[in-house]
């Protein structure tokens, strides 16, 4: 057995400050698919003390020799390296300990305390205690009056209490939370975890920031025209309708993750990096985010509940009402998108949007800045674009134009594009190793202060009073696969603008013909193609209309009706409709109208030809599929001329 932590490898951290982490609910989902995990690869980092241990309590009876067994059959199903490394699993896994206890039952506590103690002392790791609750958020007050009663906020040395998201269902019972806890512990003893600010790009949010004062200047309402903030998936609620129809995308999403991922892209550049500054800079962020009345929240609020679709994958996709422990005539919103306004000087008139939802065509988590178009009297050209990929993808991407090759001048969407995974060689982690390295060091950088909390449950809380007082009468209101409500892309199109809808060559990847397509030209389209959703019945051309666009279906079905109104072909996901009028800039052949929801990619005849004329393949491929239509007019719906 290990008697020593492994080294840190060269050029990482020192190892984290000596400590215990005590976990209630240790044989609960939490621990085995995301803290265990975590804290092997801090292991295989070298960036675990010898002088670590872990605790467990849990209402399953079982001993430590069982907990060990148990963990070590989880950890190889939910390791997020790519093979188990023996020795430093034998090392973590010598630190478990665990006793059986009911978290109701005083003396459960005693003997927890006799155990942390004891471990504790043996292993050096007194001292430095952390209690994390991966319980479900029912028990917290109750669980925190009991171990207050059985002196654990009294320990010497460190001591703090980890508490997992949702803080509160809403601002009365955050409120409610916050000061039973403030009631055991000290303000600094609370570390509210988020498992959003482990991942590396949202913290890298503040870093691109801090350390690039090329973009100080232009991080102002005179610059940029607008931010989008989205975080999208592409599963619905699966096992835990039971809980999401208590909570909603609200509630779990937006509250937290998204106003967290603004702060970070809005607060004032804090004068230093100590953890009181950044979180000050945070809590008054959020603090001058314009609260939302009434008529603000009909207006500049927009929820949404998915039908029945498809997966990406093509299988069918139920209703949510239809989904495991779910009310079927449920009101609870799995689609919200809302329009911020923050009143400080830096961003007055700058519009923050905030989208996210389930059971949509994409996941991903993206924060795009727009800056503001040329001077008047410059050149139409599409904006310049700030993106921050947080996940699936990790990227930092400007989209900007360049100078096409050739004698004349002219301009193209070009792209620059730091990609984590070209960059640094990293193991995949699961957020959570960053935030238990920084709770073993007493750094609160990462964690929620209880004045951020309730602040962002100021913001949200008009929504949720509104949606409560008035049911939803159009629910369900969007297909399961697509790219949610029509009055989403209404609540930006009213502005002027429209959701930046960031593709990525999976997308692509449907269509058999750009399965294949070299790299370069899929840059070239993914930059190019504008997104389009339509519903049921929409006419998308027409017949006898000049052809302007050529259309890339992403998700749905569409029917070709000829001259006479007669069906002639049905065009289906990952296929292209409108480019023969483009080709040869002739007259549509036929009408397109959408069977069902559907999501397509438009591209503008100009980007068509020029991309064709860079990319041989795709022209002989343009060039076949026409042949092929003028002898099979009704493929997809294209008719001789």
């Amino acid at each position: 057995m290990p008697t020593a932590s492994p080294s840190p490898q060269a050029g990482q951290p020192s190892p984290a400050a000596a400590g215990l982490l005590v976990i209630l609910g240790a044989s609960g989902d939490l621990t085995k698919r995301l803290l265990m995990p975590a804290l092997y690869n801090l292991a295989c980092e070298g960036l675990l003390p010898d002088a670590f241990a872990v605790v467990g309590m849990a209402l399953t009876e079982q001993t430590t020799a069982e907990f060990r067994a148990s963990q070590r059959l989880d950890i190889a199903r939910f390791t997020t390296r790519k093979a188990l490394d023996e020795n430093r699993w034998r090392w973590l896994e010598s630190r478990l300990h665990y006793l059986p206890g009911n978290f109701s039952d005083p003396a459960a506590y005693d003997r927890l305390m006799k155990l942390v103690l004891e471990v504790g002392q043996e292993t050096g790791a007194a001292g430095n205690t952390l209690i994390y609750l991966a319980i479900s958020p029912d028990f917290f007050v109750e669980v925190n009056r009991r171990l207050d009663a059985a002196g654990f906020t009294r320990m010497p040395g460190h001591k703090k209490i980890i508490v997992e998201k949702p803080f509160g269902k809403d601002l009365d019972s955050a409120i409610g939370l916050n000061r039973d806890l403030l009631a055991h512990w000290r303000e600094d003893e609370i570390y509210r975890i988020d498992h959003y600010l482990g991942k590396e790009t949202v913290q890298n949010l503040l870093a691109f920031r801090l350390a690039n004062p090329l973009f100080a200047p232009l991080w102002n309402a005179s610059h940029i025209d607008h931010i989008q903030i989205s975080s999208l998936e592409t599963v619905g609620v699966e096992t835990r309708g039971g809980y999401y129809d208590r909570t909603g995308v609200v509630r779990d999403m937006v509250q937290n993750h998204l106003l967290q991922m603004l702060a970070y892209v809005c607060m004032e550049p804090p004068t230093s990096l100590d953890p009181a500054a950044i979180r000050d800079g945070k809590s008054r962020l959020l603090e001058s985010v314009r609260l939302l009345d009434p008529p603000a929240v009909a207006r500049d609020c927009v929820r949404g509940q998915y039908a029945a679709g498809s997966k990406p994958d093509g299988s069918p996709a139920v209703a949510y009402r239809q989904e495991r422990d779910v009310d079927p005539v449920s009101n609870t919103e799995t689609f919200a998108a809302i329009r911020l306004q923050i009143d400080n000087a830096r961003w007055a008139g700058v519009p923050i949007y905030l989208r996210s939802g389930k059971s949509l065509w994409k996941r991903g988590t993206e924060i795009v800045v727009q800056f503001r178009p040329p001077a008047s009297g410059s050149a139409a050209v599409e904006p310049n674009l700030l993106i921050f990929h947080i996940q699936p993808y990790q990227a930092v991407e400007i989209r900007m134009h360049a100078k096409r090759p050739g004698p004349a001048f002219r301009l193209q969407p070009a792209g620059m594009r730091f990609d984590y995974a070209e960059t640094f060689e990293a193991a995949r982690g699961t957020g959570y190793e960053v935030l238990l390295y920084a709770a073993l060091n007493n750094d609160p950088t990462l964690f929620s202060r209880t004045d951020f909390v309730e602040t962002a449950w100021r913001i949200v809380q008009p929504m949720l009073d509104a949606w409560r007082a008035t049911p939803a009468n159009d629910f369900p209101n969007y297909a399961a696969g697509t790219w949610g409500p029509a009055a989403a892309n209404s609540l930006l199109a009213r502005d002027g603008r429209r959701w930046h809808e960031n593709l990525t060559r999976d997308v692509l990847a449907r269509s058999e013909f750009l399965a294949t397509a070299p790299a370069v030209m899929l840059n070239n389209l993914l930059l190019a193609f504008r997104p389009l959703a339509v519903d049921p019945g929409d006419t998308i051309v027409r017949a006898g209309d000049r052809g302007g666009e050529m259309y890339f279906v992403c998700r749905g079905e569409l029917e070709a009706l000829g001259r006479a109104g007669e069906r002639v072909g049905r065009i289906g996901e990952g296929e292209f409709f409108g480019e023969m009028a483009v080709l040869f800039d002739q007259p549509r052949s036929a009408t397109v109208r959408a069977v069902c929801h559907c999501d397509l990619l438009a591209l503008d005849a100009a980007d068509f030809h020029r991309i064709a004329n860079d990319f041989a393949q795709m022209q002989a491929e343009f060039q076949r599929i026409a042949a092929s239509r003028q002898s099979h007019p009704t493929a997809a719906g294209e008719e001789p001329s």
